[in-house]
């Protein structure tokens, strides 16, 4: 990966199905940073309460210290004067307003790294993803195993029945699939009984 000298802002956008590693990549390169004695602030949403309030926190227990926001407005509040690298998880769960939030942090000088869901549990684009994808300089697609088949799965299956696009949830709420294997209908339908 290339790296723009210090003093260059740009951003970094990791993305793939539920558990394919971007929240364990995004901790790995945080922590890269901190080696490297940069100054490094790491946020998450609010909404986001799986493991710890105060700490980003991959699938297999990995962490990393981590600033709770209702809102990307709030990013841009709390990031110090002298931070250098600013990570961003979950960023499917913010609105728009993130895209121009690291937009602007990049403009700064500022590497940030964010990682996210691409797509929704219907397959969808799950924005802001996708327009952050537009204007990152670095993207890493990851991907994770289909518990169906094996294949290399890119796509999030909802094994509990909700229409909310938004669903915080790990293991007993979804499942990594390929693209022969979803069936985002599944998690849609409603009880016949």
């Amino acid at each position: 990966m290339f790296y723009p000298p210090t003093g260059y802002g740009w951003i970094e956008v990791i993305c793939g199905s539920m558990f394919s590693g971007k929240s364990e990549e995004l901790i790995r390169r945080l922590r890269r940073a901190l080696i490297a004695k940069q100054k490094v602030q790491a946020f998450k949403p609010a909404i986001d309460e799986r493991y710890a309030r105060d700490q980003i926190v991959s699938h297999d227990k990995r962490r990393i210290p981590s600033i709770s926001v209702s809102s990307p407005d709030q990013i841009t509040a709390a990031v110090k004067d002298d931070t250098q690298v600013v990570g961003i998880d979950e960023g499917q769960f913010f609105d728009l307003s993130l895209v121009e939030v690291c937009e602007a942090l990049a403009n700064r000088g500022i590497r940030v790294i964010v990682a996210g869901l691409d797509q929704d549990y219907l397959g969808r684009p799950f924005e802001p993803m996708p327009q952050l994808l537009a204007v990152a300089e670095s993207i890493t697609k990851t991907m994770a195993v289909c518990v169906v088949c094996g294949a290399p799965a890119n796509r999030s299956q909802r094994l509990v029945q909700s229409r909310d696009r938004v669903l915080v949830g790990a293991g007993a709420a979804y499942e990594p699939r390929c693209r022969k294997c979803f069936k985002p209908w599944q998690s849609t339908q409603e009880d016949q009984g």
